[in-house]
C-alpha cells in the first residue's frame, strides 16, 4: 500500500461496521512449462479469504467454512464480535472525561492505544481531543499533526501560557478529533517547571481555560480527553494526573509489565493523596497479547484476578497492521479498519464509552 493509497482510507462508523464477507476470485495456478492457467471453482460460492481484510460480496464466507480448523473459528468469532458492533451507537458522557494513559514501563502501546480509541471514538461522533506530552511526539505522528521544532505546541501551553485553542490542530482522516501536539522542546521541560509557580497545575489550567473559550465560541463541548504521557514519572506525567480524573494503564501481557505496574500505582496514590483526590484508576487494558504462549494467558489472568472492574473485556492482540500504520501517519482505525487490531480497538472504545 502506498502513502497515497492509505490516506484515503476512512474508518467506518460503528453503525457500518460489517461482519467478514467472502470475495470470489479464481484461482491462479502455474505449471512448470511457463503457462499460467485459471482454475474454475468447483463448487458455487467457494471463496478465498483473507484473515485480516473482508471484502463486500453477496455472500458470507462463514456460512460455507468449516469451523473445525483453527483459522475457521476465529474468523467465526472474529465475525461475532463484528456483528456485536454493527449499528451500535455510543452515549455521550454526561461531563468530559479526561483520561492519562500512563505507564512508566516503555513499549506497552501508551501512544498506540491512545491515539486509536481516541480515533474510534471521534469516528462514533463524539468530540476527542489527545494532549501528547511525550517528547518523542509520537501521537502527533500517528494523527498526521506537524510537530516540527517550529511549530506551536503543548510546550508553550506549558512553559510560556499559550492558550491551549492556538495550539490544537484537526487531525486530517478523522472529524472531531483534535490533537495538541508536542515538540522536541518538550525534552527540556521537566527541567523548566521545576521554578514555575503551580508547576503540576499547569496542564490542568490550560484545559479549563479552553473549555470555557469553545463554551463561549458556541463550539460543542468535549466528550474526551486523552493525554498521552512519556514512560516516566516526572513533572509531566505528574501534570497529566492532576489534569485527568480517570488514569487508562495499558500492560503488555508479560511479566515486566506487572513488576512495573505496582510502582505506578504507588505513585498515582500519592497524587490522589496530595495533589488530585478524584483520580481514579478506571480502565486497564491488555495489549500485545499473543494467544499462542502460556505467559500471555498467565499475566491476563493475574491482572483480571487484582483488577476485575478495571480490567477491558477486549484483548488488544500482536498486530503488524498496527505496528504499520504510523508510518502512514495514520491509526489502524484508517489505515486497515477490518483488521484484527482496528476489531480489538473499537471494541474497548465501545466499552470505555458505555461504562
Amino acid at each position: 500500500m502506498t502513502s497515497s493509497e492509505a490516506s484515503t482510507q476512512r474508518i467506518p462508523p460503528f453503525v457500518s461496521l460489517g461482519s467478514a464477507r467472502a470475495f470470489v476470485a479464481p484461482a491462479i495456478t502455474h505449471d512448470y512449462s511457463g503457462n499460467h492457467t485459471a482454475a474454475v471453482a468447483k463448487t458455487a460460492g467457494m471463496a478465498s479469504v483473507s484473515r485480516e481484510t473482508s471484502v463486500a460480496s453477496s455472500g458470507n464466507v462463514l456460512d460455507s467454512i468449516d469451523d473445525s480448523s483453527p483459522i475457521a473459528r476465529e474468523l467465526a468469532h472474529e465475525n461475532k464480535r463484528r456483528e456485536r458492533l454493527l449499528g451500535r451507537e455510543l452515549p455521550k458522557p454526561e461531563k468530559t472525561r479526561i483520561f492519562t494513559v500512563s505507564n512508566q514501563k516503555g513499549g506497552v502501546g501508551k501512544t498506540t492505544t491512545t491515539v486509536n480509541i481516541a480515533a474510534a471514538l471521534a469516528a462514533a461522533g463524539l468530540n476527542v481531543l489527545v494532549i501528547d506530552i511525550d517528547p518523542q511526539g509520537n501521537a502527533s505522528t500517528a494523527l498526521g499533526i506537524e510537530h516540527h521544532a517550529d511549530v506551536d505546541s503543548i510546550y508553550d501551553v506549558l512553559i510560556n501560557d499559550i492558550p491551549l485553542q492556538d495550539v490544537v490542530a484537526p487531525c486530517p482522516d478523522i472529524d472531531k478529533l483534535i490533537c495538541a501536539p508536542a515538540t522536541i522542546h518538550l525534552a527540556g521541560a521537566e527541567i523548566e517547571l521545576v521554578s514555575l509557580v503551580a508547576r503540576e497545575q499547569r496542564l490542568r489550567r490550560a484545559i479549563d481555560v479552553y473549555a470555557k473559550e469553545r463554551a463561549k465560541n458556541g463550539e460543542e463541548r468535549l466528550d474526551y480527553i486523552f493525554i498521552d504521557c512519556p514512560p516516566s514519572l516526572g513533572l509531566l506525567t505528574v501534570n497529566a494526573f492532576c489534569a485527568a480524573n480517570e488514569v487508562l494503564i495499558p500492560i503488555q501481557c508479560e511479566y515486566y509489565a506487572l513488576e512495573g505496574l505496582s510502582q505506578l500505582l504507588k505513585n498515582i496514590e500519592m497524587i490522589q493523596k496530595h495533589l488530585n483526590a478524584d483520580l481514579v484508576v478506571s480502565t486497564i487494558l491488555l495489549t500485545m497479547y499473543d494467544g499462542r504462549t502460556n505467559l500471555a494467558a498467565q499475566v491476563a489472568a493475574e491482572v483480571r484476578e487484582h483488577f476485575p472492574e478495571q480490567v477491558l473485556g477486549a484483548v488488544v492482540p500482536r498486530s503488524v497492521r498496527i505496528s504499520e500504520a504510523p508510518s502512514y501517519q495514520q491509526t489502524v482505525m484508517t489505515y486497515d479498519p477490518s483488521s484484527s487490531g482496528a476489531l480489538s480497538y473499537l471494541e474497548a472504545a465501545a466499552e470505555i464509552a458505555e461504562r
